[in-house]
């Protein structure tokens, strides 16, 4: 194919397809180029303005640069480009230049009005013979104090997200799911299901903040059924098996509680309360409280830690099988510690106690003692083992017998749950 161009009124010339398509490509192709040349000038220019970056020399000589994420105890976490996410204790650090601004805590503090106290220093770091040296923005002085007071070293992003941040109500959970079953199908059928949630939310998330608020949701619960085949021989040749209706034994034991706390101090409370409580054993369909009181922090430990709670109550008691006057409306209160400790290897172990007594009815008492032990083993699931024991004081008679107390042993594995913030 040709096309024709007029040169001139009396000429025409033939131009090949090929040359036209040739110009119309490189027509084409120069605001490409010219924008791929902008795009690689402004690369260019944001890396030439970009900070430089942060520098630690180890003892033995060597170094590495990237970014100081932060500090927590005895260790930092150093961002490399090279090697990710990695922890030096600070004892192998022999000098540290940072040009991000950073927050130096001797430990946790108290926010008023969303601000850190003026004391808490907050700019670069550099780190030589083992003394800290913050330089805050011009003309505050420097400040120089021994490492080892340095409990928590923090970036500016992060100050600001849990000083000014607030999660909402689906973020900021921790806690684990937990479940197990037994099946036993032989000269008897049994089955047994066991399982639980236990939540809690602290506001602001961060060990290095006090507690402002924090709230709390557990549930747990137990339900078995025993079948026992039952029969007897009579006598006579040969002898003969006469069968009688089975046994059946049930057992069926559930609590939820749910609890809000309200720090005015870094180790006091206020708190609000609720609970709910059903066991088949102790002939109680359904024990409910509803409370407020005040929490102390005792011991607050990064390994340990122990609150003990007491509060008023309203209690409404009703029982499976009642006669009159045996359902009845309590007044009271609930004295309650709650323990926690950390174990080698991650694990874990939790206890809960407490003390009901009403002050309408002395009689009407009771009490219960839950310990758990979670045992990590692969990623979020862990394996978990405990006891339950409750007490009831005054169940009413009933058939089968009543039993005032009830002892649970659980196993299971449990699921670690942690919501983003």
């Amino acid at each position: 194919m040709q096309y024709f161009v007029r040169s001139s009124p009396h000429q025409i010339r033939r131009t090949p397809a090929g040359v036209l398509l040739c110009l119309l490509m490189l027509a084409l192709s120069m605001p490409l180029a010219a924008r791929a040349d902008g795009d690689g000038g402004a690369a260019a220019a944001k890396k030439k303005n970009a900070p430089p970056p942060d520098v630690v020399v180890f003892t033995n000589g060597d170094q590495i640069s990237g970014t100081f994420v932060r500090a927590v105890g005895k260790s930092i976490t150093f961002h490399s480009d090279m090697l990710g996410d990695v922890t030096i204790p600070w004892s192998k650090v022999k000098t540290l230049h940072t040009h991000s601004k950073l927050a130096v805590l001797a430990g946790s503090v108290t926010i008023r009005h969303r601000h850190l106290p003026p004391e808490i220093p907050i700019g670069t770091l550099s780190l030589a013979n083992s003394m800290l040296t913050v330089q805050p923005t011009q003309p505050a002085p420097a400040v120089t104090f021994p490492v080892k007071r340095a409990q928590y070293v923090l970036d500016k992003q992060t100050v600001a997200k849990e000083l000014r941040g607030a999660p909402g109500w689906l973020q900021a959970w921790n806690g684990t799911l937990t479940g197990g079953a037994t099946v036993v199908q032989a000269t008897q059928q049994e089955f047994t299901f066991t399982g639980g949630v236990a939540l809690a939310r602290t506001v602001p998330t961060v060990p290095w903040l006090n507690t402002r608020s924090r709230t709390t949701v557990d549930f747990s619960g137990s339900y078995g059924k025993i079948k026992q085949p039952a029969y007897s021989y009579v006598s006579g040749t040969p002898p003969a098996i006469t069968y009688v209706p089975a046994s059946i034994t049930k057992s069926a034991i559930y609590h939820a509680d749910a609890e809000e706390d309200r720090y005015f101090s870094p180790r006091f409370y206020a708190l609000a309360q609720t609970s709910f409580d059903h066991n088949y054993a102790q002939n109680l369909d359904l024990q409910q409280a509803y409370g407020g009181g005040i929490g102390w922090t005792t011991i607050k430990r990064p390994k340990q830690e122990l609150d003990l709670k007491i509060s008023l109550q309203y209690e409404g008691q009703t029982f499976i099988q009642a006669t009159s006057g045996q359902n009845q409306t309590l007044f009271g209160s609930t004295v309650a510690s709650v323990y926690q400790l950390k174990l080698p290897h991650n694990m874990q172990f939790v206890q809960n106690v407490s003390y009901i007594p009403a002050f309408n009815n002395t009689a009407a008492y009771s009490g219960s003692e839950t310990d758990t032990v979670t045992i990590p083993f692969f990623k979020n699931l862990s394996f978990s083992f405990g006891t339950i024991d409750s007490y009831l004081n005054d169940p009413p008679a009933s058939e089968p017998p009543t039993k005032r107390n009830s002892f649970q042993l659980t196993t299971g594995v449990s699921y670690t749950i942690k919501s983003k913030y």
